[in-house]
C-alpha cells in the first residue's frame, strides 16, 4: 500500500502559477524581439538593478575578477572543471562517426557535427551558481562548439568574480552580465550588440525555464530545467538526520523546489520530519528551504521496494538519492530520473558541484523522455548516403519506384525511374516496372 503522509502543492496551484509565468515571459520575449538592446537594458535595470555601459565584459574586467578570488578558490574551480571535462570527453569518445556498406554499392553513414553557436545561461541572482558554468560551457567545448557565449546575472550589484572566472576557465568566447528572461531572450533572438545563437542551455528559475520552452523551435534547447527537484529513497538502513540533510540541501534552491522522501519505514519517515524541523532552526538558508518543504515537500510510505520503484518512476524526479541496503536494485529497475545517486557515501551536492556528471537535468516529469545535459546534446548526428555502382542505383530504384507509386508520390517515383532507366540500361538490366 502506498500512503502519502505529507503532500505538496496541488496540481491546480502549480498550474495556476505556471500560467502566470507563461504570460509574463511571452510579453517579455516579444518586447526583446521588437526593441532589442533597449528592452534588455530596461528589464535588467528594473529586475536586477543593473545598467552597465555594456553587458559584455572586457578582457580587463575578466582579469580583475581573477584578482578578487583566493588562489584556493581558483584551484577548486580548476579541479571541478577537470572532472567535468574528463567525463564529457569519455562520453564524446563513445560517440563514433560511422560508415558502412549495407548492400553492394550502397554506403550509409553518419557524422556527429557540433552545433555552431551556443548560449549558456548560468544562474546567479540568489546564489552564484559557479558549477553551472562548468556543466554547460566545458561540455560544449568538449563537443567542439566553435562559439560559446555565456550570461549570468549580477550578484550583489556586480559581476560575481567566481562565476566570471569559471566561465573564462571553461572557455567561454563572450561573457555577458545579464540575467533571467532578458539574458535568454537576447542570446536566442539576438540584438544590435549580441549575435544570436543556435541553442540555449543551462538551468534557471521558472521564468528562465519558460523562456526556453517558448523559444524552442526558433533555437534548440537542452531540456526544461526548472526549479530543482529531489527524491530521497530510503529504508531503515539510514537515519532521519542524513535524509533530512539531503532533502533540505536541495530544497534551499528555491521556495518552489519539491523535496520528497520515499520510504518503507514509518519510523524513518517520522524521524526525518522531526530532523527537518531541527535542522531548519540552524540552517542559514532555512527561510527558502523551509518554505519549499512546507509547500512542496512530500513523505510517501510504501510497503515494498517494488512499490517505491513504481512511485519513483511516476514522480520522475530530477535528482534521486537512493539510500537502501541494495541501491543497485533501483539502478536496475528505475527508468524515469534525471540522475541517480547510489548509496549514502555519495549525494546530490557531489553531482551538483564537482564529481564529474552534469547537473543540468530534466524537471517537471521531463525525465520520462529525456536525460540530462551531456556532450551529445551539442552534437547533431547527421546522416549521408552514397551509391557507388549503377547496378546498386537501379536495384534500389526499382524498390523505390514501386513504394512511391504505393503512396501516390509520382514526382518521387520519377526520381527513381530516371535512374533505373539510365543506370539499369548501362548494366544491361531491365528498367521497366
Amino acid at each position: 500500500m502506498i500512503r502519502y503522509l505529507k503532500r505538496g502543492a496541488s496540481a491546480d496551484v502549480v498550474a495556476s502559477e505556471d500560467a502566470k509565468v507563461r504570460s509574463l515571459v511571452e510579453g517579455m520575449l516579444t518586447d526583446i524581439e521588437r526593441r532589442g538592446d533597449a528592452a534588455v537594458r530596461e528589464y535588467s535595470e528594473r529586475l536586477d538593478h543593473w545598467n552597465p555601459s555594456q553587458f559584455r565584459l572586457s578582457k580587463a574586467q575578466i582579469e580583475a575578477c581573477y584578482r578578487e578570488l583566493p588562489d584556493q578558490a581558483i584551484a577548486d574551480i580548476r579541479f571541478a572543471q577537470t572532472q567535468i571535462r574528463n567525463f564529457a570527453q569519455i562520453q564524446r569518445d563513445a560517440l563514433r562517426d560511422v560508415e558502412v556498406e549495407t548492400l553492394p554499392g550502397v554506403i550509409l553513414g553518419h557524422k556527429n557535427v557540433p552545433i555552431a553557436s551556443v548560449g549558456c545561461y548560468v544562474p546567479g541572482g540568489k546564489y552564484p551558481l559557479v558549477a553551472s558554468a562548468h556543466m554547460s560551457i566545458v561540455t560544449a567545448k568538449v563537443a567542439g562548439v566553435p562559439r560559446v557565449i555565456a550570461a549570468a546575472p549580477p550578484f550583489g550589484g556586480r559581476p560575481s568574480p567566481a562565476i566570471v572566472v569559471a566561465m573564462d576557465l571553461a572557455g567561454a568566447d563572450e561573457i555577458y552580465i545579464m540575467g533571467g528572461v532578458q539574458a535568454v531572450g537576447a542570446m536566442a533572438l539576438g540584438t544590435e550588440t549580441i549575435a544570436g545563437v543556435d541553442m540555449i542551455v543551462g538551468p534557471g528559475n521558472a521564468y528562465v525555464a519558460e523562456a526556453k520552452r517558448q523559444l524552442f523551435g526558433r533555437v534548440g534547447i537542452d531540456l526544461f530545467a526548472g526549479p530543482t527537484e529531489t527524491l530521497v529513497i530510503a529504508d531503515d538502513s539510514v537515519d532521519g538526520e542524513l535524509c533530512a540533510a539531503d532533502l533540505l540541501g536541495q530544497a534551499e534552491h528555491g521556495p518552489t523546489s519539491p523535496a520528497v522522501l520515499l520510504t518503507t519505514s514509518a519510523a524513518l519517515a517520522a524521524d526525518t520530519q522531526a530532523q527537518i524541523e531541527l535542522q531548519l532552526k540552524v540552517l542559514p538558508t532555512a527561510a527558502v528551504a523551509g518554505a519549499a518543504w512546507r509547500d512542496y515537500g512530500q513523505v510517501i510510505l510504501c510497503d515494498t521496494a517494488e512499490e517505491m520503484v513504481q512511485v519513483a518512476d511516476e514522480i520522475a524526479s530530477e535528482h534521486v538519492q537512493v539510500m537502501t541496503r541494495d541501491p543497485s536494485y533501483f539502478l536496475e529497475r528505475m527508468t524515469n530520473y534525471g540522475a541517480l545517486f547510489l548509496g549514502p557515501l555519495t549525494n546530490v551536492a557531489y553531482g551538483d558541484k564537482v564529481i564529474g556528471t552534469n547537473h543540468t537535468l530534466p524537471t517537471k516529469k521531463a525525465a520520462r523522455y529525456t536525460g540530462g545535459l551531456w556532450v551529445g546534446k551539442f552534437l547533431k548526428t547527421c546522416t549521408y548516403q552514397r551509391v557507388t555502382t549503377a547496378a546498386a542505383s537501379a536495384m534500389i530504384g526499382e524498390y523505390c519506384s514501386r513504394l512511391c507509386a504505393l503512396e501516390g508520390f509520382m514526382g518521387h517515383k520519377e526520381q527513381a525511374d530516371i535512374r533505373v532507366r539510365r543506370f539499369g540500361e548501362k548494366d544491361g538490366q531491365a528498367g521497366g516496372h
